[in-house]
């Protein structure tokens, strides 16, 4: 079964809004996400339900279904694949990659993502930190905490980042931030809480409460 561009677009919102939820997505935190009408939102759901990709009902909220789980998952693993192939091969920046990625994601030819995934030799990760699902929709998850959890004299390496925000990318890079970096909690101000850290044993840097909460690390 195949779906438009628009239709995998809203399965794979409504997929990563459910990752972060205990109950059914509603039609207002779809359209806040995606910046369109909720009337637009509710004819869309209408659509993908008649396709059985979502469990729907109005007034009640949607849940992603098993099959279109597995859809979302080969839409996510394609994006991901391409951004590793658009860094390690083509030269990109990592702040420069999501939105080309989202345009090639929509490729439907499955031997091409096989192809692309055997070339890259089989990461499991994105530049990102992302995991990469397997064919199977399968991939590890590993135990993460945000950086803003770390208390004073703890140590984490940095495991994953936000994709979405190329500006926060370019921070990054410019305190010379990138994954596997070792962090080291110096100090946490309460007031706003700002976090001094010290990054590969190197610069010691102030960053942002909101910063930190969107750094993902592993402690050491």
């Amino acid at each position: 079964m195949q779906l438009s561009l628009v239709e995998e677009n809203y399965l794979k919102t409504i997929y990563h809004l459910a990752e972060h939820s205990d109950s059914d997505i509603s039609t207002t935190a779809i359209s806040e996400e995606l910046d369109t009408k909720p009337a637009s939102v509710t004819d869309m759901l209408r659509k993908l339900s008649d396709k059985d990709v979502i469990n729907y009902q109005k007034y009640r909220g949607v849940q992603v279904s098993d099959k279109g789980k597995k859809l979302a998952l080969q839409i996510i693993r394609k994006h991901r694949l391409w951004e590793v192939f658009l860094v390690q091969k083509l030269g990109f920046n990592w702040y420069e990659v999501h939105e080309v990625a989202e345009q090639l994601e929509h490729i439907k030819s499955p031997l091409l993502i096989k192809r692309l995934d055997n070339f890259l030799g089989k990461p499991t990760v994105d530049p990102h930190g992302d995991p990469i699902p397997d064919e199977n929709g399968e991939y590890k998850e590993v135990p993460l905490c945000a950086l803003s959890e770390l208390e004073t004299g703890n140590e984490g390496n940095v495991i994953k980042v936000p994709d979405s925000d190329p500006s926060l990318l370019r921070h990054l890079d410019k305190i010379k931030m990138k994954l596997g970096s070792k962090i080291l909690v110096k100090d946490k101000v309460e007031f706003d809480d700002t976090v001094l850290i010290q990054i590969d044993d190197r610069n010691e840097i102030y960053i942002s409460g909101k910063i930190a909460s969107t750094i993902m690390c592993s402690s050491i």
